[in-house]
C-alpha cells in the first residue's frame, strides 16, 4: 500500500497539485506576512493591525459564490478558466498594492487587501475542486499532503524573500517581485487538462446552490452534519490564533526583518515539505481518522513553542526551531489531515460548493476570531496569549471520538 502511495505521489497530477498549492498559498501569506510587516513598519498600531484580518472575510464566505464556479464555465474550461482568471488578477493586485501609502491611504490599502483576499479565496475554490476531481479516492490523503506542503512553502516568498528584500529595496519593487511568483501557476493552468466531470454539471444556478447543501444534510442527518461543521470550525482554532500576528510577535521580541526572513528560509521550507510527505505517508498507514488524533496533539504542542520563545527572548536558533516545528506539525501534519477529512466529506458531484463551505468554516478563526488577537495580546501579553491558544486546541480533540473514532481508521 505504501509503495502504491509513493507512485501516486510522484505522478503528473500530484506535481500539478503542488504547483497549484503554491499559487494558492502565495496570496494569503502575502497578506499575513509581507503586508503585515509593511503596515507594522509604517507605524500602524497593534489594534488596527489586528482588525485588518476582518478585511479578509472572503476566505470565510467563499461558499456564497462557489456555486457560480460549479455552474458556469469560462473559455478554458470550468476549472482551468477560473484558475487562469484568478491567477492573472492576483498577479496584478499584489503588484499594485506596493504603490499605496499604508498611512495616508488606509482606505485604499484595506480595499486592495480585501480584493486580494476575494480573488485568492475564489482561486482556492476552483483549485480545491480541481484537486478533488482529478485525483482518485485513494490519492486524496497524498493529494492533501502535497497541496498543504506547497501551500506552506509559498510562505517563503513573501515571508522570507520579501522581508529580506524589504531591508534594501522599495516596498513597491518588493511587492512586484512577490507578485511574479503567481506566474508559474498560471503557466501550469494553461498546460494541464480539465478534470473528468462526475455526473451532470448543474443545469441552472438553483441546482448549483440547493443540491449540494441538501445532499450534505440528508447524507447522515442534521445532527451528524452539525458535528462535522463544529469540528471543522474548531480543529485549528488554537494554531490559527497563535500565528495570526506571528510577524508582529517576532518584531516585538527584537528580531529584525532579515533575521525573521532567514530563520524562515532555513527551516520553514524543509519542515513544511517534510511534514507534508510524512503526513501523506502516515495517513496511508494510519488512515485519516487516526491521523486527526495524532496530528492534532502535535499541532497543539507546537503552540507551546511560541510561549517558550516569548519567555526566552530574541534567540535566532530558538526562532528557527519554533518556526520549523510549527511548520512541520501544524501545517505539514495537522492541516493535511484536516484537508483530507474535508475532501472525504465532499460529494464529487458538488465538489466546488461543498468544499468551499467546509474550508470556509476552517477559515472562520483566521478571519473573525483572529481580529481579537491584538486586543487579547494587549491585555495578557504574548506568553499568556499563547497559553490561551493551547487551551483552545482542546475542544476539537474532545470531539474526535464522535467525528473520527480511533478504532475506525478510514
Amino acid at each position: 500500500m505504501a509503495a502504491a502511495g509513493w507512485r501516486d505521489y510522484l505522478n503528473g497530477r500530484i506535481l500539478a497539485i503542488l504547483c497549484f498549492g503554491f499559487s494558492s498559498g502565495l496570496p494569503l501569506y502575502t497578506l499575513l506576512s509581507l503586508t503585515q510587516a509593511w503596515l507594522s513598519k509604517s507605524g500602524m498600531n497593534l489594534k488596527t493591525l489586528g482588525l485588518f484580518s476582518v478585511v479578509m472575510f472572503s476566505y470565510t464566505f467563499k461558499f456564497l459564490w462557489s456555486p457560480l464556479m460549479d455552474r458556469y464555465a469560462l473559455p478554458l474550461g470550468r476549472r482551468r478558466g477560473w484558475m487562469a482568471l484568478t491567477q492573472l488578477l492576483l498577479f496584478l493586485l499584489i503588484g499594485a498594492m506596493g504603490w499605496l501609502d499604508p498611512i495616508g491611504q488606509v482606505g485604499l490599502v484595506a480595499l486592495c487587501v480585501g480584493a486580494v483576499a476575494f480573488v485568492s479565496a475564489s482561486q482556492d475554490v476552483v483549485i480545491d475542486a480541481y484537486r478533488r476531481e482529478v485525483l482518485e479516492d485513494k490519492q486524496q490523503g497524498l493529494g492533501a499532503a502535497a497541496i498543504v506542503s506547497a501551500y506552506k512553502a509559498a510562505q517563503l516568498v513573501p515571508g522570507s524573500l520579501g522581508l529580506v528584500l524589504a531591508d534594501s529595496l522599495p516596498w513597491a519593487t518588493v511587492f512586484w517581485i512577490v507578485a511574479a511568483f503567481m506566474l508559474p501557476g498560471l503557466i501550469c493552468t494553461l498546460a494541464v487538462s480539465e478534470p473528468k466531470v462526475y455526473g451532470d454539471p448543474p443545469k441552472n444556478l438553483q441546482q448549483a446552490i440547493v443540491l449540494p447543501f441538501r445532499e450534505f444534510i440528508e447524507r447522515d442527518g442534521w445532527r451528524k452534519a452539525l458535528w462535522i461543521v463544529a469540528f471543522i470550525l474548531l480543529y485549528k482554532i488554537g494554531d490559527s490564533m497563535a500565528t495570526a500576528l506571528a510577524t508582529k510577535f517576532f518584531l516585538d521580541l527584537g528580531f529584525t526583518a532579515t533575521q525573521i526572513g532567514l530563520a524562515a528560509n532555513a527551516t520553514v521550507l524543509w519542515a513544511s515539505l517534510a511534514g507534508g510527505v510524512v503526513g501523506g505517508v502516515w495517513m496511508v498507514k494510519l488512515g485519516i481518522n487516526r491521523a486527526l488524533w495524532v496530528f492534532g496533539v502535535l499541532q497543539a504542542v507546537a503552540i507551546l513553542g511560541f510561549a517558550w520563545l516569548a519567555k526566552a527572548g530574541p534567540d535566532t536558533t530558538l526562532l528557527a526551531g519554533v518556526y520549523g516545528f510549527e511548520s512541520f506539525t501544524s501545517t505539514g501534519l495537522g492541516t493535511a489531515a484536516l484537508v483530507a477529512f474535508i475532501s472525504r466529506c465532499t460529494d464529487p458531484r458538488y465538489t466546488a460548493t461543498q468544499y468551499a463551505l467546509f474550508s470556509s468554516l476552517a477559515a472562520v478563526p483566521r478571519t473573525f476570531i483572529n481580529a481579537s488577537v491584538g486586543f487579547i495580546v494587549a491585555e495578557t501579553g504574548w506568553f499568556n496569549f499563547f497559553i490561551i491558544c493551547f487551551i483552545l486546541a482542546a475542544p476539537a480533540m474532545m470531539m474526535l471520538p464522535k467525528i473520527a473514532p480511533w478504532n475506525e481508521p478510514k
